[in-house]
């Protein structure tokens, strides 16, 4: 596998390195929404790749190498040697449609040899854990599966996905990757403290939680952020997300964000679906702790790639949103974290979402995620 990485601002536009030698099959591409919005980003992609298939989504913020920039466009041109690509994505209308979605992308790119998925989708128009769980359902549970939901900042207005087309919302694409030569290792890790109470979710509504020990959860929030921050929300309690425990799956600790906030019933609305009857505690940031998870997702996904590798390697690190408005000046920290466990052979690109997909180490099952740092290692093994 060969790499050429391209970055785009508006003063002088496209520069990188030199083209590769044969057309890229894959070229991947990060920027904020409003450099994406109007598609000349995508137009000119399409004018230095024509043969490529080219996918990309808005973010929090891009990561390149060791930096993280807002007003850059970066991109990668992926030259396989022997791996197949194909793009698969579709159109999902509403929240509650995101497991039929699922499965439709999944049944587009099932084949017998399959051997990875990464997924890009609308971050705000999508359940992510149930269009995981559509996927899952397709493609069993064993198919490693990682990614992350397109971002917004922390205005929560909208996202969008572009798969061989101008960026727009409500969009899932998958690219996935067929052959015995493909390797895709991955880590994620978190790295939040806990703290206050553990609480019952007594009532929830798919995503939406309506009651946390009997009462709004508003009502906590606001409590506990004070009147001005909760007047913020959602973007502020991202500092504070939830950690949930199921007592049915004992081993699953799963965190989630908010999403959107209903002042006037003083609901809130999670990432993904929140279960009736599983308990909920706050959580909160300690910069030494979040940076020792990202340098752990790093470790994870460098010790579970495989000898052998020939030409380049590709990590894509999706980070939450929320650790980067939370880690202000120290979000640096953890991308220094995560080089440190890869090394300096390793080509890094990424950005801040609102969701994180990969499976976790502890079951590995594919798992949409908040608050935490995934790496995901592209790579081919020698001939």
């Amino acid at each position: 596998m060969h790499i050429q990485y391209r970055h785009w601002n508006a003063a002088h536009g496209w520069r990188g390195a030199d083209a590769l030698r044969e057309p890229p099959q894959l070229v991947l591409y990060f920027g904020s929404r409003e450099q994406l919005v109007d598609g000349k980003r995508y137009r000119e992609l399409r004018g230095l790749y024509p043969e490529s298939h080219i996918v990309g989504c808005s973010t929090g913020g891009q990561i390149h190498g060791d930096d993280i920039c807002d007003d850059e466009v970066i991109a990668v041109a992926l030259r396989f040697a022997h791996t197949q690509v194909r793009l698969v994505q579709e159109v999902v209308e509403t929240r509650d449609a995101s497991r039929a979605c699922g499965a439709r992308l999944a049944r587009q790119a099932l084949a017998a040899d399959l051997a990875g998925l990464f997924v890009l989708s609308d971050g705000l128009a999508v359940n992510g854990g149930e269009l995981l769980a559509g996927i899952t359902e397709v493609l069993g549970p064993d198919l490693p599966v990682t990614g992350g939901l397109a971002g917004d900042g922390t205005r929560f207005e909208q996202t969008i996905v572009g798969a061989d087309a101008e960026p727009s919302p409500n969009r899932v694409a998958a690219i996935a990757f067929y052959g015995a030569s493909f390797r895709l290792a991955h880590g994620c890790a978190g790295g939040w403290d806990v703290f206050g109470p553990r609480r019952k979710v007594t009532k929830s509504e798919g995503s939406v939680v309506v009651e946390l020990d009997g009462e709004p959860p508003l009502d906590l929030y606001t409590r506990y952020l004070g009147e001005e921050e909760a007047e913020a929300m959602p973007g502020s309690g991202l500092a504070f997300p939830l950690r949930i425990h199921d007592e049915a799956e004992p081993d699953r600790q799963i965190v989630r964000s908010v999403f959107a906030v209903d002042r006037n019933a003083r609901t809130l609305t999670f990432a993904a679906d929140i279960p009736e009857g599983c308990t909920a505690q706050l959580m909160r940031a300690n910069f030494d702790s979040l940076a020792a998870g990202a340098g752990e997702a790093g470790r994870q996904a460098r010790s579970a790639l495989a000898e052998g590798v020939d030409g380049d390697k590709l990590a894509i690190l999706v980070s939450c949103t929320g650790r980067r408005r939370v880690m202000g000046q120290r979000t640096q920290d953890e991308l220094d974290a995560v080089a440190a466990e890869l090394g300096e052979d390793v080509v890094r690109i990424g950005f801040y979402s609102y969701g994180e997909i990969a499976p976790p180490a502890a079951s590995g099952r594919c798992e949409l995620h908040n608050q935490t740092m995934t790496v995901t290692v592209i790579a081919e093994a020698a001939a």
